[in-house]
């Protein structure tokens, strides 16, 4: 694991599973310039700290995680143009969530396609792809981060992510149920601080198994296979949820410390 050279900071925009009251959809903001997942968390970000952002990952193409995409590119357009050395934001995924977004989300009908405005040579947004496996580096210099593709296991190919860090790995496991094939790719890593989901409490787990989700049943039962104690952060509960979420999990799980996330909570590492 690579030596960070400055301090690295990763903010909590949204972390809910739904909306309502106080509660804002997936997304995280990176130290200033790169957004993991683009839920409704983004819109609590000032306009000028919508115009740094040159990088945007997204974990799969459900609503609830690309919804700002659209509409950050619609806010930052005109100043982004007044920059033109900074290039489109750059919105990595993997292929068939990328074929999402461009057939159902920037179609001319539900949005304009900002993968060719203000015109097909300066586009606002570019699409890139990515694998499960691939190591990415995203921004320069001192501030140059490594973040790694994790599998995840959801009702559409979808992704989680990991970044590099001097303490070890934060991991975002993205939406996902049971998935070996995670902690086949965290075996032997040392992982600083793990957020994972749980959306719904055990009383709904059927309904969890059938839309590709934890409940706290589940997400003990995986929590088994990390190697030693890790700092746990239950995301992505619906809202109403959170509490019997976390109650269902501390009466099963006592090896490792298990918090909810909070929209706001900073990662300093």
């Amino acid at each position: 694991m690579g030596a960070m050279s400055s301090a690295l900071r990763i903010q909590v925009l949204g972390c809910s599973g739904s909306i309502a009251a106080g509660c804002r959809t997936t997304a995280f903001l990176l130290d200033e310039h790169t957004l993991i997942d683009a839920g409704t968390g983004v819109g609590d970000l000032t306009l000028e700290q919508m115009v740094a952002i040159d990088d945007i990952l997204v974990s799969h193409s459900h609503l609830d995680h690309v919804l700002a995409i659209p509409l950050l590119a619609d806010s930052v357009m005109r100043r982004r143009l007044q920059q033109p050395e900074r290039g489109p934001i750059r919105v990595h995924a993997l292929p068939a969530t990328l074929h999402a977004l461009r057939t159902h989300l920037f179609n001319g009908d539900l949005w304009p396609d900002f993968t060719a405005l203000p015109s097909r040579d300066w586009p606002i947004l570019s699409l890139h792809e990515i694998a499960v496996g691939q190591r990415l580096t995203l921004g320069r210099g001192e501030r140059a981060r490594t973040v790694r593709v994790l599998p995840a296991a959801h009702t559409v190919p979808a992704v989680g992510f990991a970044v590099e860090t001097t303490t070890g790995l934060w991991v975002y496991t993205g939406d996902t149920g049971p998935n070996p094939a995670l902690w086949t790719a965290l075996s032997g890593q040392r992982i600083a601080h793990l957020v994972i989901e749980t959306a719904f409490a055990d009383e709904e787990r059927a309904l969890a198994e059938v839309s590709g989700h934890h409940a706290p049943g589940t997400l003990a039962a995986e929590l088994k296979r990390l190697d030693g104690a890790v700092t746990v952060h239950i995301t992505h509960p619906k809202p109403g949820e959170a509490e019997a979420v976390i109650a269902q999990i501390h009466a099963v799980e006592r090896r490792h410390h298990v918090a909810l996330l909070q929209a706001g909570q900073v990662f300093s590492l």
